[in-house]
């Protein structure tokens, strides 16, 4: 009888377990706090005649104009809201441009092949070429300060770096990133970093301390539709009431969280055959309007929130 009620015991334990695991794998997959975006407009196939795209990867955005990243073109293309093209600029001077940035009446475009990060107005002049004063291995991302500083996601150096004007050194964290591809700024004067390979983001406060951290378990891929778990995060965005938009690259989609990391809601693509790799870059618009660049289809795709009947 003993062993009987020892064998009831434990099945009892593992049956609780089975089930509390069902239930958090349930929990980790549904129950969106916020509708899901659709989309309504995309442009662009392969190609390198205007308005064509060969691995596009950064994505911009203005009031009236959407600017992308034609990296493997070695271009940026301007676009009206409407996906009609208006210009293209940067051949003579860009290898790879990645995540773009604007600020202060500027576009800043970080290069993977050249190490640098270049500046130019938004009709396309060139202005600067900013180098950091110990060198860039093939940054991805920038995001710009109040003050007019740079932070920059220096890829394959495996760090964060914080840049003055002329490229001068004023900070740089490193240690606990693993190819960290994407740097966006956050309200409060701190910033998020999309830490690629761990598969995870990371806050920061004004000061450059860590205050969280969210993805999936043991900083690793996590493929499927589980909620804040990624397969590469390779873009961060801001929306207008401060909600942080992620580009989860192997899962094919984009996720949403509060600016303290909740997850709010994901949304994709329709699934196409073959290996994933779709959302790669993104952009806000003052509307809420999601921009991104879908590497795999070459095109530019355009999001808004689904209206709930």
């Amino acid at each position: 009888m003993i062993k009987v009620g020892q064998w009831l015991g434990y099945s009892v334990i593992g049956l609780v377990a089975v089930l509390g695991l069902f239930a958090w794998i349930g929990g980790a997959i549904n129950w969106n706090q916020e509708p899901p975006y659709e989309r309504v407009q995309s442009w662009g196939t392969k190609g390198d005649a205007q308005g064509r795209f060969n691995d596009p990867t950064g994505v911009a955005v203005t009031a009236d104009e959407v600017f992308v990243s034609d990296a493997r073109n070695g271009r940026i293309q301007v676009f009206d809201k409407q996906g009609r093209f208006q210009r293209a600029f940067g051949q003579d001077r860009l290898g790879r441009p990645m995540n773009l940035a604007i600020a202060n009446g500027k576009l800043y475009v970080p290069d993977y092949f050249k190490d640098a990060v270049f500046v130019f107005s938004l009709a396309g002049d060139y202005e600067q070429t900013i180098k950091a004063e110990d060198g860039f291995d093939s940054p991805g991302g920038v995001a710009v300060r109040p003050d007019g500083s740079l932070l920059v996601a220096d890829t394959y150096a495996q760090r964060i770096v914080h840049l003055g004007p002329s490229g001068e050194v004023l900070q740089s964290w490193a240690g606990a990133f693993s190819y960290p591809t994407d740097v966006a700024p956050a309200a409060d004067g701190g910033f998020y970093v999309a830490d690629g390979y761990n598969d995870r983001i990371q806050q920061f406060g004004p000061s450059g301390k860590l205050v969280r951290k969210w993805g999936g378990p043991f900083a690793m891929n996590v493929f499927g539709p589980f909620k804040g778990w990624f397969a590469t995060v390779t873009s961060l965005a801001i929306g207008p009431e401060g909600s942080v938009f992620a580009a989860d690259f192997y899962n094919d989609r984009i996720q949403k969280f509060s600016a303290d990391g909740t997850f709010l809601t994901a949304f994709a693509p329709p699934r196409q055959p073959g290996p994933g790799h779709s959302e790669i870059g993104l952009a806000i618009a003052g509307d809420g309007t999601v921009y991104s660049a879908n590497f795999k289809a070459n095109r530019i795709e355009r999001w808004q929130p689904t209206q709930r009947p």
